[in-house]
């Protein structure tokens, strides 16, 4: 049984408190105001199609509308039509929404502003996205600090964590698929926007590595879910974990390098050893498995499958169709005479803005051995893909995935840079996967098919995603495109060590 799950067992010694029934009428008042906002919400996943309406999954007053300002959590599911070139109908993505709600709204929360509602419960008040007010932003973490049940919301902490009252939260300005609220520089708050049923790897994983002693990766000091009472797994909804102050984003510290001409490499070896421990600490703390040739031949197809369907929606990607597909056949065959692969779970998402390195002489990840570069390395935010459902993101994987991840945000970051230095992103890839083999004995590089085959995936979604939301970045995963098509390509350009025998 997961910590998050063992801590619900406790929770009837807690501070539980009915919350009142919502009206039939609150979700088709807020139903124009709903739909006209959310599709201009960057962690919306359903951007190009219509909302139809809506169906509510749950609502719960935090704070009663009287309140002044009032807080309503709700949880609903949007209904939007497949419209034709859009492939199969998915199931209805479910969303979590704070909503805040007074009187009339002041100058300073402006921008935050949904709407005013004109029929139902809330006739005659104004809504706003509640995070923007600190206020009630300062709510949640009082109900993260006494842990206990809110109608359908369960409120927990670790048993150790002790959480200071007062702290001032600041909603982060990053773009990004979930929200982030910052609590005085000591804690960072995810609130997670699209959700689904079961514990959400961003909880788990850091738990289970929690209890590995790792200390790569933040620990989380207290969380909240909703559901569960009919059979179901519960929804993750927020994570609340150490904020890391004063670290650097790999992603902005590689851009100041590349710019300031300094080498990364140092930097990158570093980042290597970091990921390669939390692989370890992973492995030992969940169950690992091992892909064989059915599941190998299922594996290849998938990336097979995710090429064909990328190549229709972007004219660009089909001269080089037939190229990128030898490094899933060359999966597949090597599967199929018997070649297997262990798996794990894994980051899922790995790419240097998901990193963040300390300078020296901060602690949170001191004698980890992450020396090397100019501080210690830091993995974060192990949601995975936010567009693959729970159930998928919490599957074992190899870990050549991440790795493959990690070389492609080198090249990413490579090219941003104008004039392109090729020969940066190269030192980098090597580099990150020497640091990888001192840590764990095995060079990623050695997997030469399997890293092919992840990195030439990762780059087909890379494009199909450039090609719909950053249509200016498609000439860079079009560059890996190119190189990955061709004949004998390897994944990396630097030398690659011998191939080690496989059982």
């Amino acid at each position: 049984m997961s910590e998050a799950a063992s801590t619900r067992g406790r929770m009837s010694a807690r501070r539980t408190t009915p919350a009142p029934r919502p009206s039939p009428a609150l979700l088709p008042s807020l139903t124009p105001l709903l739909r006209e906002w959310l599709p201009r919400q960057r962690w919306f996943a359903g951007k190009g199609r219509p909302i139809a309406g809506f169906t509510l999954v749950s609502a719960t007053e935090l704070l009663p509308p009287t309140a002044s300002p009032g807080l309503v959590h709700l949880l609903v599911q949007t209904q939007q039509p497949v419209l034709p070139g859009q492939g199969a109908p998915q199931p209805a993505d479910c969303y979590q929404l704070l909503l805040g709600v007074r009187a009339a709204l002041p100058p300073p929360l402006a921008s935050a502003l949904i709407g005013r509602v004109t029929e139902g419960p809330l006739a005659g008040h104004t809504v706003y996205e509640a995070l923007h007010d600190p206020r009630l932003a300062a709510l949640l973490l009082e109900r993260l600090r006494t842990p206990g049940t809110l109608g359908t919301l369960r409120f927990d902490r670790a048993p150790a964590a002790a959480i200071p009252a007062g702290l001032v939260p600041r909603l982060a300005s990053v773009e990004q698929s979930n929200s982030s609220l910052i609590y005085g520089d000591s804690y960072i708050l995810k609130v997670f926007r699209r959700v689904g049923h079961g514990i959400n790897p961003d909880l788990e994983l850091p738990l289970a590595l929690a209890r590995e002693g790792c200390a790569r990766v933040p620990a989380p000091v207290a969380w909240y879910e909703a559901g569960g009472e009919d059979g179901r797994e519960p929804l993750t909804l927020g994570v609340l974990q150490p904020y890391l102050r004063g670290s650097d984003d790999g992603w902005q510290l590689a851009l100041r390098m590349l710019r300031a001409g300094l080498d990364f490499s140092a930097e990158a070896r570093a980042l290597g050893r970091a990921t390669a421990e939390v692989h370890l600490a992973l492995a030992a703390a969940l169950p690992t498995v091992t892909l064989r040739r059915q599941q190998t031949a299922h594996l290849a197809a998938e990336m097979t499958s995710r090429l064909a369907a990328a190549a229709q929606a972007v004219p660009a990607l089909r001269p080089y169709e037939p190229g990128l597909r030898t490094a899933f056949d060359a999966l597949a065959e090597l599967g199929g005479s018997g070649r297997a692969w262990p798996a794990q779970r894994i980051h899922g998402d790995l790419h240097l803005g998901q990193t963040l390195r300390a300078a020296r002489g901060t602690s949170h990840a001191e004698g980890s051995g992450g020396g090397g570069g100019g501080g210690s390395w830091s993995l974060i935010d192990f949601e995975g893909e936010p567009a693959s459902p729970i159930t998928e993101r919490r599957r074992p994987q190899p870990a050549v995935r991440d790795v493959a991840g990690m070389l492609r945000s080198f090249d990413y970051a490579a090219r941003s840079h104008q004039p392109w230095n090729p020969r940066w992103a190269e030192r980098c890839r090597a580099a990150y996967c020497e640091g990888y083999a001192e840590s764990s004995g095995t060079d990623p590089r050695a997997e030469g098919e399997l890293l092919r085959a992840y990195e030439t995936d990762k780059a087909v979604y890379e494009v199909l995603y450039e090609a719909r939301n950053r249509p200016d970045w498609l000439p860079v995963p079009m560059a890996a495109v190119r190189r990955l098509a061709e004949p004998g390509s390897a994944t990396n350009p630097a030398q690659s060590p011998p191939r080690r025998p496989h059982p």
